[in-house]
């Protein structure tokens, strides 16, 4: 499989999109929502999915397609090459800050990512790997991730899952949150996976994502040396909502097993 070729491909209609969200900024957005009041989409999430798989229908009219917008195929399995694609990750942001919000795209086969392309379209930040090559911002090669501490640890973690999510053990999370340096929250599950290859995060953690949130930055992380499971240490499926945790090596096991090990997750 020339993955090269294939890369090429998709960074080339990641740009076009993002060039078409940009445009967008001075127009009137059709907001609805989904699955509650907060959970958003516009015309342009869905505008930008179908784009995507008009280009990739054409191009590899063999290769399957799951989309947060429900335009892609019905999967119950990652046979074959599968791109995964969230249009637009941070939809909330968008709409409301025009900013911190990115494309997420992963490519897998048989199951195991290959190609992964984060798109920070405002910064005009293309992170991207394919496995095997190593990971880049735009063309600067970004360097492996080292082990830290705790205390000496920037979390991602949304203030809102710990203090009011009844159904999962959220009091656990609380003496981390107040053992590190500090946290932070952005809104954007691709970007916060790439603030953590990047350092300027070292872990993040997310109660509930879509397979589509996180296939793009999982190749990423990997690629780097990072960890990536979901609370309960175990790999993700990616064809399911699960739990998230991605951590800088050392400091995801030191996570996983003095504060998330008791959890119900």
């Amino acid at each position: 499989m020339n993955w090269e070729s294939i890369d090429t491909y998709a960074k080339k209609w990641v740009k076009e999109a993002g060039e078409k969200i940009r445009s967008s900024f001075d127009k009137t957005l059709d907001i609805t929502t989904k699955s509650d009041p907060n959970d958003l989409v516009t015309n342009i999430d869905k505008e930008t999915e179908q784009f995507f798989i008009e280009r990739i229908r054409e191009t590899f009219p063999d290769h399957k397609i799951l989309g947060e917008e429900g335009f892609g195929d019905k999967l119950e399995s990652h046979e074959g090459i599968v791109w995964i694609i969230d249009p637009i990750d941070g939809t909330m942001n968008f709409i409301h800050q025009q900013r911190n919000f990115a494309i997420s795209l992963g490519i897998f086969e048989n199951g195991k990512g290959r190609i992964g392309l984060i798109y920070d379209v405002v910064h005009d930040e293309m992170y991207h790997a394919i496995r095997g090559n190593g990971a880049f911002i735009n063309e600067k090669r970004i360097p492996a991730l080292t082990e830290t501490t705790v205390k000496e640890s920037i979390i991602g973690l949304n203030a809102t899952w710990v203090m009011e999510n009844k159904r999962i053990d959220h009091n656990l999370l609380i003496p981390l949150a107040r053992e590190a340096r500090g946290t932070r929250s952005y809104g954007s599950a691709a970007l916060e996976m790439v603030f953590v290859a990047t350092g300027r995060i070292d872990a993040y953690i997310s109660l509930r994502l879509a397979p589509w949130d996180v296939a793009g930055g999982a190749v990423i992380i990997e690629e780097l040396g990072g960890v990536i499971t979901n609370l309960r240490g175990k790999n993700l499926d990616y064809l399911s909502q699960d739990s998230l945790l991605v951590a800088k090596p050392g400091l995801h096991q030191t996570i996983l097993k003095n504060y998330l090990k008791d959890g119900n997750w």
